[in-house]
């Protein structure tokens, strides 16, 4: 999500930022946490979850979960540039559908067996800051 924040916050200024890092567990597939620092006083608050992808959606609510450690928002914006119709699908089980909404910019059919949206754009992390070595 942090190719996303400038645009975010230049929309919304005043917005307290918080990080949540993550990476991909490439055995597993599954989203693991690393760091995680969110602002004080989130409770009824409306907040947002951006990520470039949202491809199965494990890693969007690993962050939802990290964010009610700080209080429950009164509304949820979760925001993606590309999402697969799996990981809408995922948001919408995992996601009170009372306080959440969803965007993505494009809404691809599939994921693939090692979890990407297909067709997708390629790696977000590649795309935003180079090829890892």
């Amino acid at each position: 999500g942090l190719g996303m924040v400038n645009g975010v916050h230049k929309v919304f200024p005043t917005a307290k930022v918080g990080h949540i890092g993550m990476y991909r567990d490439e055995e597993t597939l599954q989203p693991r946490e690393y760091y995680c620092k969110l602002p004080d006083g989130i409770e009824n608050k409306t907040v947002f979850l951006v990520d470039p992808m949202l491809a199965t959606g494990s890693s969007m609510e690993l962050a939802y979960k990290a964010l009610l450690s700080k209080g429950t928002p009164a509304r949820i914006h979760v925001a993606s540039v590309v999402a697969s119709i799996p990981g809408v699908e995922y948001v919408k089980r995992h996601f009170p559908a009372d306080i959440t909404t969803l965007w993505c910019g494009a809404i691809d059919a599939e994921v693939n067996a090692h979890s990407y949206i297909v067709p997708g754009l390629g790696d977000a992390g590649d795309l935003a800051y180079g090829i890892k070595e």
